[in-house]
């Protein structure tokens, strides 16, 4: 009864049931005429044949989003805890928590329910975060949070050439054609940009500093690429319910940047101190 009620409160129709059931018939009997490898598992409207649980279509896929978000919520309250207001980059990294926090949330709704306004809510999300993470990172690495006319000049003009792709990315998907192979390139290429500058980044601080520490955004960098190879190795979820999605999302919960960034600004306010 209470999995009835859950699929009603996720708006599993007639329909949408026919269509759930359909599938899976299809499936079991395919598997039970062949072997796998013999009889692979077809996709239904370009996704899996899952199973659901408690009226979700993608419950590992929801549950590892879901430990994003906790993964984000933490790395804010260790910003708020351990860097003063005061100082300059602070901002910058709350807000990136909190594109974070919505990003996972709209994960965790697209993978709980496929709907056309789901999924663009996830992409939208997912699309904020990765091109903020591409703005606040050379403002980070060139400073232009400094108090420099100049710096102020250059990061007002990368404020709105940040904004400005964002929105003709959007409008692109929402006006024109909703691209999935766009999108994807739009993201790794924004991405990879900001991947590359925490590489540089980080080897010239490690080269510096000799610290460990320093070298954990390139270490970041390099599990993430790993963990993308996931996304190129799709295969039928095991047992029906985990995909290479899933795991993909799993493997992004750990190597967060936000001890770094916790450490990276103590070291740069001991360094004010000792010039001042």
């Amino acid at each position: 009864m209470e999995a009835l009620q859950s699929h009603r409160l996720l708006l599993w129709d007639c329909p949408s049931e026919c269509d759930y059931n359909c599938q899976h018939i299809i499936t079991d009997k395919r598997l039970a005429r062949d072997p796998p490898h013999l009889q692979p598992i077809l996709q239904f409207h370009g996704k899996w044949p899952f199973y659901r649980f408690l009226g979700m279509q993608e419950p590992f896929s929801v549950i590892f989003s879901l430990f994003n978000f906790l993964a984000h919520d933490y790395g804010m309250q260790r910003i708020r805890e351990n860097i003063p207001v005061n100082y300059p980059m602070r901002k910058y990294y709350i807000t990136l928590g909190y594109f974070g926090l919505a990003s996972w949330v709209f994960s965790m709704i697209f993978h709980t329910r496929d709907f056309s306004i789901t999924e663009k809510l996830d992409y939208f999300a997912a699309g904020a975060s990765v091109m903020y993470g591409l703005y606040y990172t050379p403002i980070r690495i060139f400073r232009l949070d400094q108090h420099d006319e100049t710096k102020k000049s250059i990061l007002r003009a990368w404020t709105m050439l940040c904004v400005a792709l964002y929105v003709a990315h959007v409008s692109y998907l929402t006006f024109w054609r909703f691209d999935y192979t766009y999108n994807m390139v739009a993201n790794v290429v924004v991405g990879s940009i900001q991947n590359v500058l925490w590489s540089w980044f980080s080897v010239q601080r490690y080269r510096r500093l000799k610290r460990v520490w320093a070298a954990w955004p390139g270490l970041i960098v390099a599990w993430i690429i790993l963990a993308m190879s996931l996304e190129l190795f799709d295969f039928p979820p095991w047992s029906g319910m985990m995909d290479a999605h899933s795991l993909w999302h799993l493997g992004t919960v750990v190597p967060t940047i936000w001890c770094f960034l916790v450490k990276d600004a103590q070291d740069d306010m001991q360094g004010t101190r000792l010039k001042a």
